[in-house]
């Protein structure tokens, strides 16, 4: 066997060597890097939500997620809408004017904190330590609620209470209101969430 032989040998294998690792790198490195992009799902939790709003009744709440939170849409009753005068002075911060810029939009900072009077949007997570509140629509004596109770939402974690435009009552953990998303109508029954260009 002659040095050319073995050197062509060598020569072959370290080629072959070479091409299965070279193979084996890429068939790592790309669904590696294809790890690293965003998943559709994530996608989606940053994106803007359209929902059709038109089968929710007077009194009755629909939510959805958006960016990993849930988002309340509240079609108010005229009794619901009313109360809302009634307890103002019972409120920590009728006018959300304590962080309107990171809690309230412009558009959202009135009585009803909505663009639409009836339409109430959201975000359903209590400003005191992040749980979720619960409906505690009907007016009236409840447990953990006052006898006077005008309707509204009780956080279950500490107590806090909010009335049905997510604002704070005095004396609670919460220490803000509820936070409203931006948002816009496309129409009478479209309703999206995270964009408010034409609010």
């Amino acid at each position: 066997m002659s040095d050319n032989t073995v050197d062509s040998s060598k020569r072959t294998w370290l080629i072959a060597t070479s091409c299965v690792g070279a193979v084996g790198v890429a068939a790592t490195a790309v669904p590696f890097a294809s790890s690293i992009e965003p998943s559709e799902r994530a996608k989606a939790a940053g994106a803007s939500v359209e929902v059709d709003i038109s089968a929710v009744k007077p009194g009755e709440k629909i939510t959805i997620e958006w960016r990993g939170k849930p988002v309340w849409i509240i079609r108010r009753t005229p009794e619901q809408i009313a109360a809302l005068s009634s307890v103002e002075d019972e409120l920590a911060d009728p006018k959300s004017e304590r962080k309107p810029s990171e809690l309230t939009p412009e558009y959202a900072r009135n009585q009803g904190r909505s663009i639409k009077p009836d339409l109430f949007v959201a975000v359903g997570i209590c400003t005191h330590l992040g749980c979720s509140p619960s409906d505690k629509f009907a007016p009236g004596a409840q447990p953990s609620l006052p006898n006077d109770w005008p309707g509204g939402f009780l956080c279950p974690c500490h107590g806090s209470t909010f009335d049905m435009a997510g604002r704070v009552f005095k004396n609670k953990p919460a220490p803000d209101n509820l936070e409203i998303p931006p948002h816009m109508y496309l129409s009478d029954n479209k309703l999206i969430i995270g964009e408010d260009k034409k609010a």
